[in-house]
């Protein structure tokens, strides 16, 4: 069983997910990235996209952000987004929620 590490995804209105999780894949303006536990520490913008988690219980998560910051410092990655909202469905779903929030910028 692969080790696991912290994740907390928050937004203004609330933590959308917390807990353990063995793998991570963010998009930032350079790609995708993936996390394990042990990363090395970093600091990074996201982009409006899928961030793709599997929690330490097997089970997947995926989450539409829009932009944001993401940070890796002592086992722990903190997602800090401003809108964002978990998708049921496949990473085309969660391509589409997340051009969905990011519409919602071009509107105000």
């Amino acid at each position: 069983m692969a080790a696991s590490f912290r994740v907390d995804v928050v937004s203004p209105e609330a933590t959308l997910w917390s807990g353990e999780a063995t793998f991570i894949v963010a998009r930032t303006p350079d790609g995708e990235i993936g996390i394990m536990a042990g990363h090395e520490p970093m600091m990074g913008a996201l982009v409006t996209a899928a961030v793709h988690i599997e929690g330490a219980d097997g089970k997947k998560t995926t989450i539409a952000v829009h932009g944001g910051f993401i940070q890796v410092l002592d086992n722990q990655v903190t997602l800090l987004t401003d809108r964002a909202e978990i998708v049921e469905g496949d990473a085309n779903e969660a391509r589409l929620a997340a051009a969905a929030l990011a519409a919602i910028d071009a509107e105000t």
